[in-house]
């Protein structure tokens, strides 16, 4: 009977210690999360919802592209990743970094900055036009509002299609559209 009451308080002294020291760790952990939050706030929506499952959206098709590191650093300057995973459907035309090494000395970083985030948003809103069309059917069309409020022409020259003086090189479909990759930066008119 000793022995068995023995076992029970040994029993009993480790659930004490394990509680107590998983008790000091949490709130190390909440002395952390709440020393981090204060430093940056975490940003929500539905661009940071983790699906491996589903189709990707036009967002992760360029996330996912080495080539589209540049855009995808300008859609994060910007805070627009948000709309580019809604239902869409959505039609991008994804500039590639060769296209933004193309722009004036500076411009990029110019455009980075907090204080021009309102500029970069427009200039990247005149690269989404609302649809799911592809390369070839857009050759029907003369001209795409975009979600900048503005038009782009469409042009075909020599069976290759242009939109706003960019030529489509590739084409992939996505959850919630199609992302065109394009040679050119489509600056606005205004």
């Amino acid at each position: 009977m000793k022995t068995s009451k023995q076992s029970v308080w040994l029993v009993l002294c480790f659930m004490a210690l394990t509680v107590s020291c998983k008790n000091e760790a949490g709130q190390n952990t909440t002395k952390n999360s709440s020393n981090n939050k204060q430093a940056k706030e975490p940003r929500t929506g539905q661009a940071f919802v983790k699906d491996d499952e589903a189709r990707p959206s036009v967002l992760h098709i360029a996330i996912g592209s080495e080539n589209h590191s540049t855009l995808v650093t300008a859609v994060q300057a910007a805070e627009l990743e948000n709309a580019l995973v809604n239902a869409g459907p959505l039609m991008v035309f994804a500039p590639t970094n060769e296209a933004f090494d193309a722009l004036p000395d500076g411009t990029v970083a110019h455009l980075l900055k907090p204080e021009n985030k309102d500029r970069l948003a427009y200039i990247l809103k005149h690269h989404v036009t609302p649809g799911n069309y592809s390369k070839d059917f857009l050759k029907k069309f003369k001209k795409l509002g975009q979600a900048s409020n503005e038009n782009i022409s469409v042009e075909v020259k020599d069976g290759e299609v242009y939109v706003g003086g960019a030529k489509i090189i590739a084409s992939v479909p996505a959850g919630n559209g199609i992302v065109h990759v394009v040679d050119k930066v489509i600056l606005p008119k205004n």
